[in-house]
Order: C-alpha cells, then sequence, then structure tokens
C-alpha cells in the first residue's frame, strides 16, 4: 500500500477529491493536523461523495506523530522545487508521499529532514507556479501504482 500524506490541508474540497482517490486506489490518507477546515465539512463531504467509508484515513496531532506511524516507509516530498522529476522514481510498496498545505507547501523543516534525492517535482510550464494538490496527488499515485501494476491494496 501507498501512503498519501497532506500536511495541515487548508481546503476541504482538495481533501475531499484525494479520500475519493485514496478509496479507488487502495491507498492510505494521512492528514496532519492543523486542519484548515472541520472533518464533516458539508464541501468535504460532498467532494468525497459516499467514499469516506472506503477510504481508509488516518489523522495525526502533528508530523512527529504521522512519520513516527511511517517509520519503514521511504518518504518523498512533493515540491515545485523538487529536484528530481516524478517519473524517474522506482517506487516501492509502502511509499509515502508527503503534499504541502495549499498556500505555502512544505515547511523548510520538513523538507531539510527528507534526501534532497526525494525531492520530487511534476513538471509544468516555465511560467507556472503550481497545480492543484488533489490534482499533483493523483499524478504521483497513479504513476506509483502503474509501475507496481495496479495490485489492489498496494
Amino acid at each position: 500500500m501507498f501512503h498519501i500524506i497532506l500536511y495541515q490541508p487548508e481546503i476541504p474540497q482538495n481533501t475531499g477529491n484525494i479520500i475519493r482517490l485514496s478509496a479507488n486506489t487502495g491507498t492510505q490518507l494521512h492528514l496532519v493536523k492543523p486542519l484548515g477546515f472541520i472533518l464533516n465539512d458539508k464541501q468535504l463531504l460532498r467532494a468525497g461523495l459516499d467514499y469516506h467509508s472506503l477510504a481508509t484515513v488516518k489523522i495525526h496531532e502533528n508530523w512527529y506523530s504521522c512519520i513516527s506511524a511511517l517509520t519503514k516507509c521511504r518518504l518523498f516530498a512533493i515540491t515545485t522545487k523538487g529536484s528530481t522529476r516524478y517519473d524517474s522514481i522506482n517506487y516501492q510498496h509502502g511509499d509515502a508521499f508527503i503534499f504541502g498545505a495549499e498556500t505555502c507547501g512544505l515547511p523548510q523543516e520538513i523538507l531539510s529532514s527528507i534526501r534532497t534525492e526525494q525531492h520530487i517535482r511534476v513538471p509544468m510550464a516555465p511560467a507556472s507556479r503550481s497545480l492543484n494538490v488533489s490534482n499533483t496527488v493523483a499524478i504521483i499515485t497513479y504513476e506509483a501504482w502503474r509501475q507496481n501494476g495496479f495490485q489492489a491494496g498496494v
């Protein structure tokens, strides 16, 4: 199974979309507090449709609680400043992908704790600032899942 980590997500619709993606890909979603919304937010529930009960979502009080639960995982920080393209990695079962808050990305403290080679990015046109986080999660998740034969529960 792959792990998607949303570090302090702010927009309920994005998180709802990612919950739906997690349910459909068999990935485990980790939400690191503080969250920019309440978990029963109407927009979050609408975006996730009826997939909330099908997704595996863990809530962590802070970053340290999250990484303590994932000690055996390779961690990849997803950042527009990453030096490694997402499609150049050989993903393995259990890999974890960390995505930052929509307005500010991942803090330097987290980026510094992960090897630079594991700072990955999705290519964009030169004048672009960033992709929507739920789109980026989908791109990375499906590439990792594709590499592993689209096996359920990967």
